[in-house]
């Protein structure tokens, strides 16, 4: 995947849930470096502007629905391969948090969302790539986790346990798949996006005390990171979870 040098020439990325934050970090630094990108997410205006920015058409296009959807993720690969005639790179990066609290108060259909959305779309997703193209070609695929499936994670324990599930996955399926696909993934903190917005809003400096590295993750951050392992660099690693997170882990509780 990719060259030694970090190039990315030639190569197609698909990257769902890519409109903005951590999916369009990650899209932008492959674009960066070569890539052309096929982008999903649910939001066809804000998908749009994520194109424009990634410099239009001929670098990125855009695929707007839900990954949920089988039909959708289908359309999402046949998009990459019958536009840019091939699919190098998967980043699995959907993901839902639409409850918090107790896992005593949740609703069992909630959870069946969340696992649904963030674990079973991203198996759906893997699936129709390695049919369409790389069980021949090859490829590579990251998954995008948190640290909120390597511990407790109060409040949003269900969130946690589904990324716990895709850190899982992704061993299974570097076993799985190999050694035609590396399948790896990244486990971030607190990273400064909308989607995490609600957990640094108005304290944003006093989170940012508790990491040794004393900021807050950003998109590119987690772009750059995802490069590395996408990238031929990293053609010995798979089965691996990055944890990106300033250093919080390593410090334990305070």
């Amino acid at each position: 995947m990719g060259r030694s040098d970090g190039s990315f020439e030639g190569r197609t990325a698909l990257v769902t849930g890519g409109s903005r934050g951590i999916g369009l970090g990650i899209a932008q630094s492959l674009v960066d470096r070569g890539a052309r990108v096929v982008l999903t997410a649910r939001n066809a205006e804000v998908l749009a502007e994520a194109v424009d920015r990634l410099g239009g058409p001929d670098v990125a296009v855009a695929v707007p629905g839900n990954t949920g959807d089988p039909e959708h993720r289908a359309a999402a690969v046949r998009t990459a391969v019958d536009t840019f005639g091939r699919l190098d790179v998967l980043v699995g990066n959907v993901g839902i948090n639409p409850v918090f609290g107790p896992l005593m108060d949740l609703d069992p259909d909630a959870f069946r969302k969340i696992l649904d959305t963030n674990v079973v779309s991203t198996l759906g997703l893997v699936q129709q790539a390695w049919r369409a193209w790389m069980a021949e070609h090859g490829g590579s695929v990251l998954i995008v986790a948190s640290v909120a499936g390597l511990k407790s994670s109060e409040g949003i324990a269900a969130y946690g346990v589904s990324k716990a599930a895709l850190i899982n996955l992704t061993t299974q399926l570097a076993v799985e798949l190999g050694p035609k696909v590396r399948v790896n993934a990244v486990a971030p903190a607190v990273v400064k996006t909308r989607f995490a917005e609600a957990l640094f809003e108005g304290r944003e400096a006093e989170l940012a005390a508790q990491y040794p590295a004393n900021r807050l993750g950003t998109p590119d951050d987690i772009g750059e990171a995802a490069a590395y392992l996408l990238g031929d660099a990293a053609g010995w690693v798979t089965g691996q979870t990055l944890v990106l997170d300033g250093g919080a882990l390593s410090r334990g509780p305070r």
